[in-house]
C-alpha cells in the first residue's frame, strides 16, 4: 500500500478528516465525533504509518496520543504559523486541504510541543523551525 497523507481539522465535539494518496488524489473525506475509537478507525483507513497533520488547537493532546498509538507519523502544526488570511473562504474542508498541501510540499510550520511528534522534527521542535520530511513527489496542480 502506498503512503497516504491525512489532515485533521480538530474541533471541540466533531472533526473533519481528509485523506490523500502520494499522488495527491483525494481518497476520503469523513466527519467524526471526537472519540478515540472513531479517530483510530478513520485514520486507520490510511494504512500503516500514514503522515498526519493536525493543528495544535485546544484539546489536541488526546488526538495525538491516539494517532501515535496506531503508528501514524504526526506533524503538529502551529496554527498561527499558517497564513489563513489569503483565502476568501475558510471552512473545515479548505483547512484540511491547506494542511495537506503544505505537508506534501514540505512547507508547513512546525512548533514545539510537550514531546517531539516525529524523529525528523525532534531537533527543530525546540526552536520552532520548520522541518517537514520531504514528500515522495510534489503534489500535482
Amino acid at each position: 500500500m502506498e503512503r497516504q497523507y491525512v489532515a485533521i481539522d480538530l474541533h471541540k465535539s466533531r472533526s473533519l478528516i481528509v485523506r490523500d494518496n502520494a499522488a495527491g488524489k483525494e481518497l476520503a473525506v469523513v466527519r467524526i465525533d471526537n472519540d478515540p475509537v472513531a479517530l483510530a478507525v478513520a485514520v486507520g483507513e490510511a494504512g500503516p504509518e500514514p503522515e498526519v497533520a493536525i493543528e495544535a488547537t485546544y484539546g489536541w493532546y488526546w488526538a495525538v496520543d491516539v494517532l501515535q498509538e496506531i503508528g501514524a507519523h504526526v506533524h503538529l502544526v502551529h496554527p498561527s504559523g499558517l497564513n489563513w488570511e489569503e483565502r476568501r473562504v475558510k471552512n473545515d474542508y479548505r483547512d484540511c486541504r491547506e494542511l495537506l498541501d503544505r505537508m506534501i510540499w514540505a512547507s508547513c510550520p512546525s512548533r514545539g510541543s510537550r514531546r517531539p511528534m516525529c524523529e525528523s522534527c525532534a531537533s527543530s521542535c525546540a526552536t520552532g523551525a520548520s522541518s517537514w520530511p520531504s514528500a515522495p513527489r510534489p503534489r500535482p496542480r
